[in-house]
């Protein structure tokens, strides 16, 4: 039958459906087979053909028909995974069925009173089999669903190589097939490559997008912060009840973690050929991130015997259900699979960057965000895999891309959830000392971005792009300040030496944040002039030898230390500094930040274009909720300090019981409407004015401002090379206060993060699914979609 043939009847059958108001009985196969037995629609022709007013008409007017629909699908799903899908014509029905639902899900999903549909059992559908007395034996509808998905996605012939040798005995028993030694790809844990196979591909990628559809009930659920985060279809997919969980995890991980968009290593080499792989990578990595969705803040407390199962599992397992996925990946621990997978990872987040430096020589993929959550998961299940990427410096081939994303996104409106992704990873990275340790590798890889050229490392990379986000990003981002400064705060000890540039961008933020306007403007803000004097104080006590650039800078600017000494708390200056706020919305004062000449190729980052969707994003949580903060002793090692309860700790950031209402106000979009109510008072400045830690650039100042300002007199001097190497030899030994213990700020996992990382993930689903437009004009209460 012709395809314009098919695709009028099955658009018959979809009118036949709308129109009829009688229930059609689920005997009826004459009817029924309409839509999946004679037709071949694509995905695409199915999303065209079934358009979403009629599925809510049916919904709304002839329920027991989209209920048939549903369950005469699912039915033929599970026929197809028990005989193992045989004939070309069995196939066909398979897909037929796997777009239909695919398509017709998410309106179930959007009306509450469905909603239960699926896990409500179906008369006549027993575990057993036949018979309609076994009905305490049936299985619900999703159960039956997600069973059958498994089994096809490991279906010889169809979605995998079939190892039969001879046609005679081609049927291998799908019961007793043993799905492990039928894993899609090499890598963690399986040896072999298949070879790779165009169909099989397609037919996989069905399964997963009707699978991440499943899955995608959490869309239609508002944000809600109690643990009432278990997804029912996940937990039951990655339960033991699904046989093929293991090899299914295993064959999305290494699908995604093998994949080479550059074609064999021949640069254009896509252009020649069209990669089929792409789309089965995204998707997978897709499914991966929502199985993997569970709040680990809530699971973190062994089980009250403290006992584990399992070879080689580190801790007790998390209460409540097992979810096989989280397991499995908490479990890999072979240095040669860690290996595989961050290498895989860093290869794929770096395929933009050789984009701009060698345009169009590789594929260009789209994926990245969905990486970047992949790679939290890893760390945050994995604590060996942690500790292995901050092991060497390979640690780098992740964060350079980090950087180059938040560069890039800083002026885009619709990237505020990829620009917190980033900061989050680098977040969780700096509360190891490996991480600081490893910035201090010389940075020469020139990947073209827009920031002030430098000669240095990698942690003048990392500071000069955090100045660049600070000072020329939207207003949304101010929330990440916190975030921003705490990640330098906690590599700062470790640095051994900063760019004259870097020093300079370092004393910018020292001088924009200290402004009395912006110090007075909100009740939190002069906790980011307390992060940087730390980040000057750790430098000076712990690497005061290899950084003269940044001591020499702190000479030049020594004022700002002295106006912060002698910051005004008298009412009348409080409201002429408010006064001028009113005339300067900037977030920061650009003048004297010295840019420079940018990198050379490298193109401005810019907004979104207008009309771009974007998603909105739950709150994160303040920066005190968001860490723990952790003393490094003597010999290395962290020990947790409390926060003492009710009022400022010692270094001006809020204590646990400080309410949160300044915290809102500042974090409302528009910061020049931020604080209605709140006002600054000269108790107030007085309370954070005393704990400024100034003594140690108060001391450094009184000893080589004198000697400097000696070595310019004598020689007459203008230059500043001389005055550094005075300073490169100079020694404070002695004359500094006894060195301060190095405070880190940990990321702690809490279920308000958990809750921001469900909301990011699946925004990101939503708006990356557009062919077919899955979810699109359906009801989601996850987030709020709106135009840029």
């Amino acid at each position: 039958m012709g395809s314009s043939d098919s695709k009028l009847n099955f658009r018959k059958a979809v009118i036949q459906l709308t129109t009829k108001t009688q229930p059609v009985e689920a005997t009826d196969d004459a009817f029924w087979d309409q839509f999946w037995a004679d037709t071949a629609t694509s995905v695409q022709d199915v999303f065209a053909l079934v358009p979403a007013a009629e599925i809510r008409a049916v919904r709304e007017e002839s329920p027991s028909n989209l209920a048939t629909l549903c369950y005469k699908a699912v039915e033929k799903l599970v026929q197809g995974a028990e005989s193992g899908c045989h004939s070309e014509k069995e196939k066909q029905i398979v897909l037929n069925c796997s777009r239909l639902l695919t398509r017709v899900l998410p309106y179930i999903f959007e009306d509450p009173d469905w909603r239960g549909f699926f896990w409500s059992t179906v008369p006549g559908a027993g575990r057993g089999g036949q018979g309609e007395e076994d009905d305490e034996n049936a299985r619900p509808l999703a159960e039956s669903l997600l069973l059958a998905i498994a089994d096809l996605l490991f279906c010889p012939d169809f979605t995998v190589q079939s190892h039969r040798r001879s046609t005679v005995d081609s049927a291998e028993d799908v019961h007793s097939l043993d799905s492990c030694e039928y894993i899609w790809e090499a890598g963690v844990g399986f040896a072999h490559s298949p070879q790779p196979n165009y169909t099989h591909d397609m037919n996989r990628m069905e399964l997963l997008k009707l699978l991440l559809t499943c899955f995608s009930e959490a869309m239609y659920l508002p944000p809600a912060p109690e643990s009432g985060s278990t997804n029912p279809w996940v937990q039951f997919f990655c339960s033991t009840e699904n046989r093929h969980a293991l090899p299914l995890f295993t064959s999305l991980l290494n699908t995604v973690c093998a994949y080479d968009p550059v074609g064999y290593g021949i640069p254009y080499n896509h252009l020649l050929f069209s990669d089929y792989r792409e789309p089965l990578v995204e998707e997978a990595a897709q499914v991966l991130i929502v199985t993997l969705d569970h709040d680990s803040a809530s699971s973190a407390s062994p089980t009250v015997d403290g006992t584990t199962t399992g070879t080689a599992m580190d801790d007790a397992d998390p209460p409540g259900p097992e979810n096989l996925f989280v397991n499995y990946l908490s479990r890999i621990h072979r240095e040669e699979d860690f290996q595989f997978i961050l290498k895989g990872i860093a290869r794929l987040l770096s395929n933009p960057l050789l984009q701009t430096y060698l345009p169009n020589s590789t594929k260009k993929i789209q994926f990245h965000q969905e990486l970047l959550v992949l790679f939290w998961k890893l760390c945050d299940f994995n604590k060996k895999f942690l500790f292995f990427v901050l092991k060497s410096s390979d640690v780098l081939d992740i964060l350079v891309p980090i950087l180059f994303f938040l560069n890039d996104a800083r002026a885009d409106q619709s990237r505020v959830g990829l620009m917190h992704i980033g900061v989050f990873i680098l977040l969780l990275l700096s509360g190891e000392r490996n991480f600081g340790v490893r910035l201090n590798k010389p940075y020469s890889v020139r990947v073209p971005m827009d920031i002030p050229v430098f000669t240095g490392t990698h942690a003048d990379l990392l500071i000069v792009v955090f100045h660049k986000i600070i000072t020329s990003g939207h207003q949304r981002l101010q929330p990440l300040f916190d975030c921003l400064l705490t990640i330098v705060v906690n590599v700062s000890p470790y640095l051994k030496s900063l760019s004259m540039v870097t020093a300079n961008k370092l004393l910018h933020l020292l001088e924009a944040f200290s402004t009395t306007w912006f110090l007075f403007s909100a009740a939190q803000n002069h906790h980011l002039v307390f992060f940087l004097l730390e980040v000057f104080n750790n430098i000076i006590q712990y690497q005061f030898d290899g950084n003269s650039n940044l001591v020499y800078a702190i000479i030049r600017k020594r004022s700002v230390f002295h106006q912060l000494a002698n910051l005004p708390t008298d009412p009348p200056t409080i409201h002429k500094a408010l006064q001028r706020r009113r005339r300067t919305p900037e977030p920061l004062s650009r003048t004297g930040s010295q840019e420079g000449t940018s990198m050379e190729g490298s193109r401005p980052a810019a907004p979104a274009e207008p009309g771009t969707l974007k998603t909105s994003l739950v709150a994160t949580p303040g920066i005190d909720k968001l860490t723990e903060k952790s003393q490094v002793s003597e010999d290395g090692t962290l020990r947790s300090l409390d926060p003492e309860p009710q009022q400022s700790s010692e270094d001006g950031s809020p204590a646990k019981g400080e309410p949160s209402q300044a915290w809102r106000e500042q974090r409302r979009p528009s910061s020049s409407s931020a604080s209605g109510q709140w006002s600054p008072t000269p108790e107030w400045v007085l309370s954070w004015k005393s704990k400024l830690p100034l003594q140690t650039i108060m001391r450094l100042l009184q000893v080589l401002v004198p000697q400097v300002e000696k070595i310019c007199i004598d020689k007459g001097l203008t230059d500043e090379s001389e005055i550094l190497r005075f300073l490169q030899h100079g020694t404070l030994v002695g004359l500094l206060p006894v060195p301060h213990p190095i405070l880190i700020r940990k990321y702690q996992a809490n279920s308000g993060t958990a809750m921001w990382f469900r909301t990011y993930m699946w925004g990101v689903i939503y708006l990356r699914n557009v062919d077919p437009p899955v979810w699109y004009d359906t009801d989601v209460k996850l987030f709020e979609i709106q135009r840029v």
